[in-house]
C-alpha cells in the first residue's frame, strides 16, 4: 500500500510540473509563500531539503514530514511591519497503520482599515485577513520520502471573499552514507473556487523549487542551497508608475543577476545538541526591497533555536527593508512528553 501511494505521488509531481501556471505579478494567495516558522525564516524563507524535527518545515516541503515529529505541536507568531502578523499552528502524527500525517493552520491578519464613502466620509472600519488550512501525508520509499499537502485557502477584504483549493507535492532523497539531502517540491498547484468580485479566476502562485543540504563530516555546519520559481527564468516585475520600467533592483539586469534571484542560501551552526544558530540570505528579496542607495540588510535573516527540557524555542529576525524587519517566535513540543510529566506530579 505504501508503494502504491508513493508511486501515485511521484506521478502527480511529474504531471503537475508540465501543466502548472507561470509565476508572475498578478496572483492571488501570494501569502502562501510566507514561512510558517522561525527555522524556515532563519534559513532564508525557502528550503526544501533540510532534515529537521521541526513540524513547521512540512510547509516548505511535505516530504520533510519525519517520524520523529510524532505527536509534535508547534505554535508560531510573526510580527511584520505595522499591524500585520502571521500566526501558525502545526501538528504531526505517525500512525502505525495509517502512516505519517500532519495538519496546519495559518492566519494572516493585516489589522483594521478605515472605511469611507465616495465623498471621503468615514463610515466605519473593515478587516483584511487570510487563512489556510492544510493536511499532509508522507510515505517512505528508501532512499526517498514522498509527500503531498492538500490546502484550502481563504482571503477576506471586508465583505469580499476569495477561496481556492491547492496542493503541494514534494520529494526528498537522502544519501545512504553521507549527510546529503536533495529536495524537490511543486507548490501551490491549485484552482480558485471563488473570486473577490465573481469575475475572471486569477492564477495561483505556483512555485517549483529544488534544493540541496549537506553537512560535512566532523564539522558543526550544515548548509543549504535552494532554487525557487524554476518555471520562469526572469522573475523581475514591472512598476506601472515608472513608465513600465523594471525596477526590481537594477533596471538593466545582467544574466548573472537574473540567475542569482532564484537562489536562497541557508546555514545552521550546530553548536550543541540543544543550541543551534541559523543564518539565511534571499537574493530576490535583497534586490526587490533595497533602496537605490541603501539595502538595510534586506534579504538577510538570523535566528537561533534552544531546547529546554520538553520544549524547543526558536527565534528569527528577518530583514526586509530599511523601514524594519520581522520577528518570528516558534514554540515546539511533543504533546505526549508534556502530559506524561504532568501525570507524574
Amino acid at each position: 500500500m505504501t508503494k502504491i501511494r508513493a508511486s501515485l505521488i511521484l506521478f502527480l509531481m511529474v504531471n503537475a510540473f508540465t501543466t502548472a501556471a507561470q509565476m508572475g505579478g498578478h496572483h492571488t494567495f501570494d501569502f502562501l509563500s510566507l514561512p510558517a516558522g522561525a527555522r524556515l525564516t532563519g534559513l532564508g524563507g525557502s528550503n526544501v531539503s533540510v532534515p529537521s524535527t521541526d513540524v513547521t518545515m512540512l510547509q516548505a516541503n511535505p516530504a520533510l514530514l519525519q517520524s520523529s515529529m510524532q505527536k509534535q505541536l508547534a505554535l508560531s507568531y510573526t510580527d511584520y511591519l505595522a499591524d500585520i502578523s502571521l500566526s501558525s499552528v502545526y501538528y504531526a502524527l505517525d500512525h502505525p497503520k495509517l502512516g505519517r500525517w500532519g495538519a496546519g493552520l495559518q492566519y494572516l491578519n493585516y489589522g483594521d482599515f478605515t472605511q469611507t464613502d465616495p465623498t471621503g466620509q468615514v463610515t466605519g472600519k473593515f478587516a483584511v485577513q487570510d487563512y489556510v488550512v492544510s493536511i499532509t501525508h508522507a510515505s517512505v520509499l528508501k532512499p526517498f520520502t514522498l509527500g503531498a499537502t492538500l490546502k484550502f485557502a481563504l482571503s477576506g477584504i471586508a465583505e469580499y471573499k476569495s477561496s481556492a483549493i491547492l496542493m503541494d507535492l514534494g520529494g526528498v532523497y537522502k544519501h545512504p552514507d553521507k549527510e546529503f539531502y536533495m529536495g524537490l517540491v511543486l507548490k501551490n498547484i491549485g484552482y480558485p473556487l471563488k473570486t473577490f468580485t465573481g469575475g475572471a479566476r486569477e492564477s495561483m502562485p505556483f512555485d517549483a523549487q529544488i534544493g540541496l543540504t549537506y553537512k560535512p563530516e566532523h564539522m558543526p555546519l550544515q548548509f543549504s542551497v535552494t532554487a525557487h520559481h524554476l518555471q520562469q527564468f526572469d522573475i523581475g516585475y514591472q512598476d506601472t508608475t515608472q513608465s513600465g520600467t523594471i525596477i526590481s533592483g537594477s533596471q538593466q539586469k545582467s544574466l548573472g543577476d537574473k540567475l542569482a534571484r532564484h537562489f536562497v542560501m541557508g546555514g545552521q551552526f550546530i553548536l550543541s545538541k540543544n543550541f543551534n544558530v541559523m543564518v539565511g540570505y534571499n537574493h530576490l528579496r535583497n534586490r526587490e526591497l533595497r533602496l537605490e542607495t541603501k539595502a538595510g540588510g534586506a534579504g538577510f535573516a538570523l535566528g537561533a533555536t534552544v531546547r529546554i527540557k520538553a520544549f524547543e524555542l526558536a527565534y528569527t529576525r528577518a530583514y526586509y527593508h530599511v523601514a524594519g524587519a520581522s520577528n518570528t517566535f516558534t514554540v515546539i513540543t511533543q504533546v505526549a512528553q508534556v502530559f506524561r510529566k504532568k501525570s507524574r506530579v
